[in-house]
């Protein structure tokens, strides 16, 4: 369940670039300036939404088939894929605690050289997870 795939309609705006609209999900709408603009706004919209909807316990909506949509003369399918597992990484930074322990000369170089502890190892463990996947 990690990708959702959903077809939304891309709409030209009389003001230049596109509105969006999800037939699946009536309340997600976004804009944008051009094409990719509009694309990653979706993205966010529909992720904003997927995740409301987790939070209030209601079923993930079933994507409509994109060849049953009816599409008018301004409008586009254009199918939006959602990661949840990274949208969900990225928009949960609430710091934790660790406590670690390191030997007392490191410890005493690193405040004398003004290093954030929590920078460096927040860097180390991304850079040891992207190496072990």
């Amino acid at each position: 369940m990690n990708k959702l795939f959903y077809p939304a309609l891309f709409h030209k705006a009389e003001e230049g670039g596109y509105w969006v609209s999800f037939p699946d999900i009536p309340e997600c709408l976004t804009q944008g300036d051009d094409m990719d603009d509009a694309y990653e706004m979706a993205v966010d919209a529909l992720g904003l939404c997927i995740t409301d909807d987790i939070k209030e316990g209601i079923e993930l909506r079933k994507p409509s088939n994109p060849s049953e949509i009816e599409v008018d003369d301004d409008s586009i399918v254009v199918i939006v894929c959602f990661d949840l597992e990274a949208y969900q990484r990225k928009q949960s930074s609430r710091a934790v605690k660790k406590t670690l322990t390191i030997p007392e000369w490191l410890n005493e170089e690193a405040l004398a050289l003004n290093i954030n502890f929590s920078q460096v190892l927040q860097k180390a463990l991304i850079n040891e997870i992207q190496s072990l996947k």
